[in-house]
């Protein structure tokens, strides 16, 4: 029976662990949502799940049509707002779309739960593993990736100093998205705010030494 008490507790304990399982994962990898958060959403999307369905059913006598999937469709779209608390901004880079995306998915999972697709839920949370902890590797071996660094240079800088610095970058593999350029009359230096992408192999001191080597006009180099 559907709405048998114990078959109950053990769709929305099932929900539990499956979220637990995907949000110690993310906890491994030292992100702000982790098991108690992947836990929570997920038992709480299996019990919207269960009213979802039982609540037409209780009070089908008063209302003449119920629809079993509209609360749970308000978790699908609700989740929004977690998601977004899971994202955080340092500087010009982005972290936590993973961790927001997980959350999403893992509220769907509560859901299937919910609704006694056990299968459905389990296979869908070994994917979820699959993709965060498999393809994590994959990305890191295949893949090379690159953050968003603002470096700014101060100095008195001349156009051949401007053009040293942008084969420095070139032959350093740091690639340059956007440039801007500030110049104190007065005391005649330049600033150059270069918006760039650097692989994450490169450390910042290791571009401020290449810049300090190669151009002598250097004042100062900060790296965002």
């Amino acid at each position: 029976m559907f709405f048998d008490t114990t078959q109950l507790i053990l769709r929305i304990l099932f929900a539990a662990f499956m979220g637990g399982i995907v949000g110690l994962e993310r906890e491994a990898h030292d992100q702000p949502a982790g098991f108690r958060t992947h836990a929570l959403l997920s038992t709480g999307a299996a019990l919207t799940m269960i009213l979802s369905i039982m609540l037409p059913v209780h009070y089908k006598r008063y209302v003449l049509s119920g629809d079993p999937a509209r609360l749970a469709a308000q978790v699908v779209s609700g989740i929004g707002f977690l998601g977004a608390g899971a994202i955080l901004r340092y500087g010009t880079n982005v972290k936590g779309l993973t961790t927001a995306a997980s959350l999403w998915a893992i509220a769907i999972v509560g859901l299937a739960a919910g609704a006694g697709r056990y299968y459905l839920a389990l296979s869908t949370t070994g994917i979820l593993l699959i993709i965060l902890e498999v393809m994590d590797w994959f990305e890191k071996l295949f893949v090379k990736h690159r953050v968003t660094r603002t470096i700014k240079i101060e100095g008195k800088l001349s156009a051949e100093d401007e053009e040293r610095i942008l084969e420095l970058f070139k032959d350093t593999g740091v690639k340059v998205k956007k440039t801007s350029l500030r110049k104190d009359m007065e005391e005649g230096s330049v600033t150059i705010s270069y918006l760039t992408k650097v692989k994450q192999t490169i450390k910042p001191c290791d571009i401020i030494e290449h810049l300090e080597k190669a151009v002598k006009n250097i004042k100062k180099v900060e790296i965002e």
